[in-house]
């Protein structure tokens, strides 16, 4: 047995065994990409084959499964049933030469119909066999016995083709409780409205991957920016310390500053395999959102492009109209109405159970019981009342619970979004006037490199002081770059708390990088000649 497994083993192929590889279209995009990554790619291969994205448009099948689901309530149904009775007819009539032992039987063949009303309707045939006698003047008469008899028989006006054939025309009508709202109804109701709420879980789903691509997209772009200004700086240091260690030969500068000039040097070092770090840390994070045949694509450094410049800040009128907007596209106040909706469903039948039940029910009589006068039908009239009707009024009691708590949820969601707006608002704001004075604080701190770069080349100043300065240099770069992504990052925040992040990317945009008639953002949606 262990030679067996260690055979299956060797025969096992070493690519099985071996790391996955990716596919080469992948491969090749990472490799021979030279174009910049921009924001509108990302949002729109998001769109196209997020992963997450396609399986929540899945929810859009599930909906309309349940209406499927609910209409089979009142879908038509064939139905055909045989029974055979076997009984003590006790000669009744009293009539001479009359068997006491029959046996009947019938065989119903009908259509069973249901409607939203709670009505329920059926139409067919029935076809006596067995003992069953024809109607002859004023008694029973049983051909095949040459007697009379008390044996069963059908009605002249229900009679269809023959003696023991019978037309069946039944149902069961609910006049109070059940009429017009009940189970079934409400259950196919709230399945309809499963449709839009499918649709809104997909826009809360873009919605947040937009966002949460677009801040992860202008993370990569500082941390690439950052790596790229330690980069120069330990390229800077480096020259430096061949140049004083230069110096420092011909007796021109101390020892120590040849020391510094190092241990700067590595400094700076360190500095940069932590930015590569960080620049690989966002990278991997950002290729989640990237998705190419089925495999994330992790963006290279090169495709960073440059911070786009300042817009305009959106005025008064602007802002009023983003709450108005807000309130109509964020999918979290949208759900809250299908959330309502539903509830008032279920409102309505508990409501609805409170009545008395009350059904009228026509149709053939069934059973033996029944046929010592003869097949026909019967009528019925039930009514039924619960004493205290506690579940009836528990569930009314729970349903007007929960509808004063999604007015309140609403009130409070409406009030969010704004404030949202408002709250991204003042992040613009800020921002923009944080790129202001970080790019002042630059200026002022390259000057200041410069006049003391200077200065040591005349001698009067040591490196210490110049690695100072460049430090700064680098501090001000890093909190620059900071602050113009948080000024983009703002505007996304704008965009997210009007909603309009929920709204999928055009489909010009989207033919530019891949087939938009099957993206992610549609999965799930009806096909021709489906449901």
């Amino acid at each position: 047995m262990i030679l067996l497994l260690l055979f299956s083993l060797m025969m096992v192929p070493t690519t099985a065994l071996a790391d996955p590889v990716l596919d080469s279209s992948v491969l090749q995009a990472q490799s021979t990409r030279t174009a910049p990554l921009t924001i509108e790619e990302v949002l729109a291969r998001i769109e196209l084959t997020h992963p997450l994205l396609k399986a929540t448009g899945l929810e859009r099948a599930q909906a309309r499964a349940k209406v499927l689901k609910a209409l089979a309530a009142w879908e038509p149904k064939v139905r055909n049933e045989v029974e055979f009775d076997r009984y003590q007819t006790f000669n009744l009539t009293n009539v001479s030469g009359a068997p006491n032992h029959l046996s009947s039987g019938y065989n119903d063949l009908f259509v069973k119909l249901g409607h939203p009303w709670g009505w329920e309707l059926f139409v067919g045939i029935r076809n006596v066999f067995g003992d069953a006698a024809t109607l002859q003047g004023d008694v029973f008469f049983n051909p095949a016995r040459n007697v009379q008899s008390p044996g069963v028989g059908i009605p002249q006006d229900l009679q269809l083709f023959y003696p023991q054939q019978m037309a069946i025309i039944g149902g069961k009508f609910n006049l109070l409780r059940g009429f017009m709202v009940n189970e079934e109804n409400a259950q196919f109701q709230q399945a309809e409205l499963a449709g839009p709420q499918a649709e809104i879980k997909v826009a809360q789903k873009r919605q947040d991957l937009y966002l949460a691509g677009a801040v992860q997209y202008w993370d990569w772009q500082v941390a690439v920016k950052q790596a790229d200004v330690v980069k120069r700086a330990l390229a800077v240091a480096e020259e430096r310390y061949r140049m004083v260690e230069g110096r420092s030969k011909a007796g021109a500068v101390a020892p120590i500053d040849v020391v510094e000039a190092k241990e700067e040097v590595q400094r700076r070092r360190e500095a940069a395999i932590a930015a590569q770090r960080k620049v690989e840390y966002e990278q991997y994070k950002l290729a989640l959102f990237l998705w190419e045949n089925g495999e994330p694509v992790t963006p290279r450094p090169e495709w960073a492009p440059e911070f786009t410049g300042e817009t305009p800040l959106p005025s008064d009128e602007d802002v009023a109209a983003f709450k108005v907007e807000a309130t109509e596209d964020r999918p979290e106040v949208r759900d809250l109405y299908i959330e309502a909706k539903m509830n008032n469903v279920e409102l309505k039948l508990a409501k609805n159970g409170l009545l008395p039940k009350l059904t009228v029910e026509g149709g053939p009589a069934i059973g033996s019981i029944y046929w010592v006068g003869g097949v026909g039908y019967r009528m019925a009239t039930l009514f039924s009342m619960p004493l205290f009707n506690r579940a009836a009024r528990g569930k009314a009691l729970h349903a007007e619970a929960q509808q004063e708590r999604l007015v309140w949820k609403q009130a409070y969601a409406e009030r969010q979004v704004q404030i949202d707006v408002d709250n991204w608002l003042s992040a613009q704001v800020r921002a923009r006037d944080r790129v202001k004075a970080a790019t002042e604080a630059l200026r002022l701190a390259k000057t200041l490199e410069e006049g003391e770069r200077a200065r040591f080349n005349m001698g009067a100043t040591s490196v210490l002081f110049v690695n100072l300065r460049e430090r700064t240099v680098v501090a001000a770069a890093y909190e620059l770059y900071r602050a113009q992504a948080d000024y983009v990052v703002s505007r996304g925040g704008m965009l997210w708390a009007r909603g309009a992040l929920s709204k999928a990317v055009p489909d010009n945009i989207l033919a530019k990088y891949g087939d938009q008639l099957h993206a992610a953002g549609s999965s799930g949606r009806k096909l021709p000649g489906r449901d």
